[in-house]
């Protein structure tokens, strides 16, 4: 049984995004003064009394809104709607019900869904039933005061929100979905990327650099296996962040990074491989994620028999540490080779999930140490004893040796080397701990 969806709608600036923060625990949501900071859904498992439940921040509803950022806002809040089994409905008591607050209850009552409507900014709640009448009007239900940002009544908030999850004690299942990150500079595609997988317009899509600024989860299912994309802000250089919002971005991006199982690092094939994007793929790359290169907006290049050769070697050249990713030359917009896209993560994915046999390995470290002697310095000849493989994701493997002062930077490389001619690891980053023998395992 899945958890239960709970989305937090209202209009802009209430303070969705800081509720969220104090139900989940976390700083996901970006928090800003500004209105309408938060554009795409954002998505967190948490859960209250032992009842776990997955919350959705959303943007303002704002029906009247003449720009085309905040109509899409309200586009992706009426989807959260749709997909939430119960909804909180969050005004603000400082500015009392408004026009927008009652679109937005005309929104709720026509989805019919469970709503509890939670009036924000009551600071003493003892001192604020008079002004609590006023939002009897929305026809909602009995108004919950509360005060997200000194965290003052939440308890009966989600006691309220709880009493409306289905009835059931089954334990969760184990989380077996794919998790892939997009990740790339801003402007390169991503959200494009993520609508193209899914068919649907899932997140906003805009030819504004940074629209995307919350990393956003989504699902999809091929070929009998799940996957949870998380797409991300671009990256951008620290001297071109203007608002603290930016930070908030990187900071996410790396996170999301740390949340996947596999990451797609997004070139825009007009622009080049930047410096960004060497910083991301080393990010990924450190934190031992399976990793594609895909390189976007191939529709777009003027091509020849060398174009993609060349851009090939560009790639290896600024990007020679993670030689083991796959290169894909897509086109978010057209969705060219955008199916393929599937077969590599998973396959990627697998390898990063793969576990090799100590005797299997030795079998192919003994042809290894023939082939190529082990180095000597002043002398003395390194020994490897024996290879085991201790871990998955990424395959870590502990070479036991005489003195591991010996084991040169290029004999580790040459050995794996060997070990992908042997068992592949397409896709995955290959980690090894050399030990004198006689260390803890």
């Amino acid at each position: 049984m899945s958890k239960p969806l709970v989305a937090i709608v209202g209009r802009p600036n209430v303070g969705k995004s800081t509720l969220f923060n104090r139900i989940t625990g976390t700083k996901t949501a970006i928090v800003d003064d500004a209105p309408g900071i938060t554009r795409d859904r954002l998505y967190a498992d948490t859960e209250w009394l032992n009842r776990p439940f997955t919350l959705i921040d959303t943007g303002g509803l704002d029906q009247d809104a003449d720009d085309i950022i905040t109509k899409h806002v309200y586009r992706q809040a009426e989807a959260a709607i749709e997909t939430a089994h119960v909804i909180i409905f969050l005004c603000d008591i400082k500015s009392g019900v408004v026009d927008a607050d009652r679109q937005v209850a005309d929104v709720l009552r026509r989805s019919k869904k469970p709503v509890v409507l939670a009036v924000n900014k009551v600071d003493t709640p003892q001192k604020a039933h008079d002004e609590l009448y006023e939002f009897y009007e929305l026809g909602i239900g009995d108004p919950v005061p509360i005060s997200a940002g000194q965290a003052l009544n939440l308890g009966d908030l989600l006691d309220d929100v709880a009493a409306h999850f289905p009835k059931g004690g089954e334990e969760e299942e184990e989380d077996t979905r794919i998790k892939v990150a997009i990740v790339g500079r801003p402007n390169a595609g991503k959200s494009s990327l993520i609508n193209k997988i899914l068919g649907e317009e899932r997140v906003i899509v805009s030819d504004i650099p940074g629209t995307t600024r919350d990393a956003v989860d989504t699902f999809a299912t091929r070929d009998g296996n799940d996957y949870l994309f998380i797409d991300t802000a671009g990256l951008r250089r620290k001297s071109r962040i203007k608002e603290n919002i930016e930070r908030y971005s990187i900071i996410r991006a790396i996170a999301a990074i740390e949340r996947c199982d596999v990451c797609v690092l997004l070139i825009d094939a007009e622009e080049g491989i930047s410096e960004q994007d060497t910083k991301i793929a080393g990010i990924a790359h450190e934190r031992g994620k399976a990793a594609i290169i895909a390189v976007n907006k191939w529709d777009k290049i003027e091509k020849d028999d060398k174009t993609m050769k060349e851009f090939e070697a560009k790639v290896h050249r600024e990007l020679g540490y993670m030689p083991y990713a796959a290169q894909m030359y897509i086109s978010a917009l057209t969705g060219q080779r955008v199916a393929k896209l599937f077969a590599e993560i998973h396959a990627a994915y697998q390898n990063h999930a793969m576990r090799i046999s100590t005797g299997t390995l030795n079998e192919v470290l003994i042809e290894a140490t023939a082939i190529h002697a082990p180095p000597t310095d002043k002398g003395r000849a390194l020994r490897i004893y024996y290879i085991s493989q201790v871990s998955i994701k990424p395959p870590t493997f502990v070479l036991f040796v005489n003195d591991k002062r010996l084991m040169h930077f290029s004999y580790q490389r040459f050995l794996e080397n060997k070990i992908r001619e042997a068992f592949g690891f397409a896709g995955t980053p290959l980690h090894f701990i050399v030990r004198n023998r006689g260390e803890k395992e």
